[in-house]
């Protein structure tokens, strides 16, 4: 049910109200991960420039982290929506736009919580999405929940535990196709791409994508000539599937060996691009440098206790056969996936089925990719920012690069995504630096810095003349 208090939002929804809501202007919305189709692009926002723990702020509350909630917020008219885990349970939270109050938190407590990165991952990594009617939360710990926007449940769609690659925890998002809900799980065990009814719950079709486990990647929208269709990258391979069936359409091979980014919809073309390390440029590029580094019994294998705490989270990823062990059998599965790949972005062509690797690539670029962050597509360029505050601007026609990797002034690592509204690109970094870069030129204009002295990992939301940005203990609106 719809707050009587937001009559606008209602006509909006309804076509009773058409003519009144007619004449009022639209709603603004954000309405799942990285904005609507997933471009994180507000064509008609105007947020503020100067964007900092005392400029712009309009208000900030406390939000639950503990031990860790890193998703986005998701909005539709006076509503945020996110998603938390605290005190051993999942929750999906509302929150008021106008105050940020807390108008309603759901919990619901899992059987069992899925093996997350302790400082990077979480259990509540996946953004919501919302159609002004339905909320729908994926937890790896329990599946799919849609409540309404009041906070009434209205279904639930359960599922096995996910075991993530590299045991980092769930990354993807859901999102709201019509009356569809798409749920990329590229777990360890079964990976597969799923869609449900958006009003039940029920299974439409779940497509397996066997040679895909572990990717991180929310999917996006495609219409690929009068074909709606879904796009998904996994480990080694960008793929097409119908939306209606959910059958595959077609394949690029070659792409980067574990992905963390999603898609973007760019002049027509659909563009990936991605970075993982691992290959040439890894330092323990052997078998033996490996057991050199950290095999401290010299038996052969690498026990979890043998290697430093710090990259424990990190390494036991290196297990892909969950013996509890590093072996030279990992070693080698794990070679031969980082064979078939590359850090690449590719620039996909309309109108091909099948492998389309060798004739519907239109262009490729191979400099300053993102590991985490989404690549960027605002005003006729792609933007992609890489850790160390590293960031490029391509021709998205052609791929020629105006500007490439050019420092930002904010150092370090990067997991929130770039958005773009009223010619800035609003860039967050791990360490709680938040940089406005001008958008266009022939290198970055640095327009604004503050550091918010929080670690930041959720990328922000635009709507109207406002930002929001969780932080690691904060959520934060700022407007004029």
């Amino acid at each position: 049910m719809i707050p009587a208090r937001h009559p606008i939002r209602r006509l909006l929804l309804f076509a009773a109200g058409g003519a009144l809501a007619a004449a009022e202007p639209p709603v603004a919305n954000w309405p799942q991960f990285r904005g609507a189709h997933g471009a994180g692009v507000a064509t008609a926002a105007k947020p503020p420039v100067k964007i900092g723990p005392t400029e712009g702020v309009l208000w900030s509350v406390e939000v639950p982290w503990s031990p860790s909630s890193p998703s986005s917020p998701s909005i539709w008219g006076d509503q945020i929506f996110l998603t938390t885990f605290h005190d051993g349970q999942l929750e999906t939270r509302c929150h008021d736009r106008t105050d940020g109050r807390l108008r309603w938190a759901r919990r619901l407590k899992p059987e069992g919580v899925e093996e997350f990165h302790r400082s990077d991952g979480s259990p509540a990594a996946s953004t919501p999405a919302t159609d002004g009617q339905h909320v729908v939360s994926y937890f790896g710990s329990f599946g799919l929940i849609c409540h309404d926007v009041d906070g009434k449940e209205l279904w639930r769609h359960p599922m096995p535990l996910a075991e993530s690659m590299g045991q980092y925890g769930s990354g993807t998002s859901p999102i709201i196709v019509g009356q569809r809900v798409l749920l990329s799980r590229d777990q360890h065990r079964f990976p597969s791409l799923l869609a449900v009814d958006l009003a039940t719950g029920k299974t439409l079709w779940e497509t397996p994508r066997l040679d895909s486990a572990g990717s991180f990647g929310t999917p996006v929208l495609w219409r690929n000539n009068g074909v709606d269709e879904i796009v998904l990258a996994g480990p080694g391979r960008l793929k097409g599937y119908d939306l209606a069936t959910g059958a595959e359409r077609w394949v690029v091979e070659g792409i980067t060996a574990n992905v963390c980014t999603t898609p973007v919809i760019a002049d027509g073309l659909l563009c990936f691009a991605a970075w993982s390390n691992g290959q040439t440029d890894s330092p323990l590029a052997t078998w033996d440098m490996f057991l050199k580094t950290y095999d401290k019994n010299g038996d052969g294998v690498v026990d979890f206790d043998e290697t430093p705490m710090a990259q424990r989270d990190y390494l036991r990823g290196l297990d892909v056969n969950r013996d509890g062990k590093y072996t030279k059998e990992d070693w080698d599965i794990i070679q031969a996936k980082v064979s078939r790949t590359g850090n690449v972005m590719v620039a996909v062509k309309p109108g091909g089925t099948g492998d389309i690797t060798e004739t519907h690539v239109a262009w490729i670029f191979r400099k300053g990719l993102p590991y985490v962050p989404s690549p960027l597509y605002y005003d006729g360029r792609i933007y992609l920012v890489k850790d160390g505050g590293i960031f490029s601007s391509l021709d998205a026609k052609t791929g020629e690069p105006f500007y490439a990797q050019e420092r930002i002034g904010a150092a370090g690592d990067y997991y929130a995504s770039p958005v773009a509204a009223d010619g800035r690109i609003y860039v967050a970094s791990l360490a709680g630096k938040l940089t406005v870069v001008q958008a266009g030129g022939d290198k970055p204009e640095i327009l604004h810095q503050a550091e918010f002295n929080e670690r930041i990992l959720a990328t922000p939301a635009l709507v109207g003349d406002e930002l929001y940005l969780r932080t690691e203990q904060r959520l934060w609106a700022f407007g004029k």
